[in-house]
């Protein structure tokens, strides 16, 4: 149904919607108009963490959708975040401020894994939402993140529909019901938890680099910082077809290089580091050898240029009709304004060189986020450069000059993780960076880890309900187990095969013999209240408990016979471990007594048996990871490294 509003959404991308819950114009064109005063005064709000955020490939980005159906009129984007997945949740950050600055405004959020808000509170979420019933149920509003619960029985609450709800539906509901829909505290901080330290973590996630560049490209990313994800991502993605134009270089000349300091995010940092890449001979761009302190700024510029040129030989020159129109729209005039009412800036002069580049940086904000990816004005990154290339002028000789005073590159220690922090980490992705959960420094002679852990977490895992979705996990060891009462389990099966169930299958188990109310047992998922059994009941119960016991006996012989026994650690054994050797010297007259009328199984350790397996499952690992470790660390037990700490002898 058009109205429920089920995204498909491209890999690596994310889209949101904005919908008013004010009363729309009916006029198509007022109506439009509403909703472009919106996203002016949204993209107005955030220019100063947009204008200068470098994205892995799509920008964050608005633009109007008219109504369709029973969806009603709403702001729409979608941004190909890529590789780095810090964009998508950056935009989480931004849809929430975004509500909370306009509570009259709800939004709601998917990417290709659907909702990606619900796999990130996955532990906490209500048995009945699934990716089958959670459709137009999870919303932003005023800040604060919804679900729209769905009801157990129909009827149950008046204001709730009955199956999934419309997206008017959902609207409705939020106007009215705001309140009772909010999501639970532990869910709201895991998502909380993904878009902690944002704005400020924006900063930390920049990477600044010394590059060895042509001058050419050093004067486009000082016009256009954010083209260096454009560049990063062509040279990551070549093709021989892409190599071919790097043959001989057109645009970016080897003799013009000139150090310069690049700024990257982490993830383009990253890709454009850990990838090996030696160039064509004919392409003028030789290495130093890897022994010379300034290799990696000649590394970084050499595959940086060859970005630059693959950009540039897979575009044309951009028409001198599509940087007109860019800027001569009212839209764009009434952008110009907002910002200068919110000190964008910063009192600089019009005309100087800081007003000019941070004017720059807004038109091109203003032409990939505001005035819509879709609209004949989208150029590529090549296009741009090119364009800039004609554009722009620079001196290389004052750019020389400024190479003898760059600021300090970043360390990039970052990229190289020890097993501890890499642990560290996880813990803290999986929200159990609490006390006692990290693993101990490695520098402590002494270690004390808790073994009776392992044994409650696994009966904890054991006594929990399985279904064919799978299992769960304890979120704590001590979590009451189920009971088993086994008197009632008998009378219950006692009570629908009858007490002489045993003496004729033919003539009892007839389809007629149960009644009403054991049909109704049968069908309902509440506690079996049995009542008090009769005289008779309570034979034939004590008669079944007895054939039980009888059989189980009759098994343990049969095994007796066997080495099965000899495979488990027994009380028996542990007993004589803890014994001086002279009191175990008589202890084989107990075993020919016991031996007497044939082989008996001594009792079983089941704690001790279930920790040496497992700690043998865990060293046959071999610091990898494997089934132990990783149902052990997903019940918040952490195990010791599998290493020997021997004193070297003297």
């Amino acid at each position: 149904m058009e109205g429920n509003m089920k995204l498909s959404v491209a890999e690596d991308t994310v889209e949101y919607h904005l919908f008013l819950l004010l009363e729309e114009p009916k006029d198509p064109e007022k109506r439009k108009e509403v909703f472009q005063k919106y996203i002016a005064a949204i993209t107005t709000q955030y220019a100063p963490l947009l204008v200068s955020y470098i994205w892995q490939n799509q920008p964050f980005n608005l633009r109007y959708k008219p109504a369709k159906g029973s969806i009603p009129a709403h702001i729409v984007g979608v941004t190909k975040f890529g590789d780095n997945i810090e964009d998508e949740w950056f935009i989480v950050y931004l849809i929430k401020q975004i509500t909370k600055k306009l509570p009259e405004l709800v939004a709601r959020i998917e990417d290709n894994d659907g909702e990606f808000l619900l796999i990130e509170a996955a532990e906490f979420l209500p048995k009945w939402l699934d990716p089958d019933s959670s459709t137009n149920r999870v919303f932003f509003h005023c800040g604060e993140l919804c679900i729209i619960p769905a009801p157990q029985k129909v009827g149950e609450i008046s204001w709730l529909p009955p199956t999934s709800p419309t997206i008017s539906q959902a609207l409705s509901i939020i106007t009215k019901h705001s309140e009772k829909i909010i999501a639970s505290e532990s869910i709201q901080a895991a998502v909380n938890r993904r878009i902690k330290g944002y704005p400020e973590k924006i900063q930390t996630s920049l990477h600044r680099a010394h590059c060895f560049l042509p001058a050419a490209a050093v004067a486009i990313l000082k016009q256009r910082p954010q083209l260096i994800a454009a560049a990063v991502q062509a040279f990551y993605l070549r093709d021989p077809i892409d190599l071919r134009a790097c043959r001989t270089f057109r645009m970016f000349l080897p003799e013009t290089r000139i150090m310069a300091s690049v700024t990257f995010t982490k993830c383009l940092y990253a890709q454009l580091v850990q990838q090996r890449f030696v160039p064509d001979r004919r392409s003028g761009y030789g290495l130093p050898p890897q022994s010379h302190p300034q290799y990696r700024a000649h590394e970084l510029g050499m595959k940086l240029a060859h970005g630059f040129e693959i950009l540039c030989a897979k575009a044309s020159p951009l028409p001198d009709f599509k940087k007109s129109l860019m800027t001569n729209t009212s839209l764009w005039n009434g952008f110009l304004d907002s910002l200068k009412q919110n000190d964008y800036f910063e009192g600089e002069i019009e005309g100087s060189a800081k007003y000019l580049q941070k004017l720059r940086m807004a038109e091109n904000y203003f032409q990939q986020s505001v005035n819509g990816p879709e609209n004949s004005l989208d150029i590529s990154p090549g296009e741009e450069i090119l364009t800039l290339l004609r554009t722009v002028p620079f001196d290389l000789e004052e750019l020389k000059k400024e190479e003898a005073d760059l600021p300090l590159e970043d360390d990039d220690h970052w990229l190289y993780l020890s097993p501890d922090q890499l642990d560290q980490i996880l813990q803290e992705a999986a929200g159990k960076d609490e006390p006692g959960l990290t693993p101990t420094p490695k520098g402590k002679e002494e270690q004390n880890y808790d073994l009776t852990k392992v044994t409650e977490s696994v009966k904890a895992f054991v006594s929990k309900v399985s279904t064919h979705k799978g299992a769960e996990l304890p979120r704590e060891p001590s979590e009451a187990p189920i009971t088993f009462d086994a008197d009632s389990f008998l009378s219950y099966f006692d009570k629908i095969l009858g007490p002489n169930s045993g003496e004729s299958d033919s003539d009892d188990l007839d389809g007629d013999d149960l009644d009403e109310e054991d049909s109704e047992c049968l069908d309902s998922d509440d506690d079996i209240d049995l009542g008090t059994p009769d005289p008779e009941g309570k034979a034939s119960t004590g008669e079944t408990l007895e054939s039980i016991k009888s059989l189980m006996a009759q098994m343990d012989q049969e095994l007796a016979h066997t080495s099965i026994g000899k495979s488990f650690a027994t009380w028996k054994q542990m007993e004589n471990l803890t014994k001086e050797p002279s009191q175990t010297l008589g202890g084989d007259s107990d075993n020919d007594q016991a031996t007497a009328d044939g082989p008996v199984l001594e009792p079983v350790d089941v704690d001790l048996n279930l920790v040496s397996n497992i700690l043998e499952s865990y060293h046959s690992q071999a610091g990898l990871a494997g089934p132990a470790s990783n149902l052990l660390q997903s019940m918040g037990v952490q195990l010791p490294d599998n290493v020997d700490h021997r004193h070297p002898s003297t």
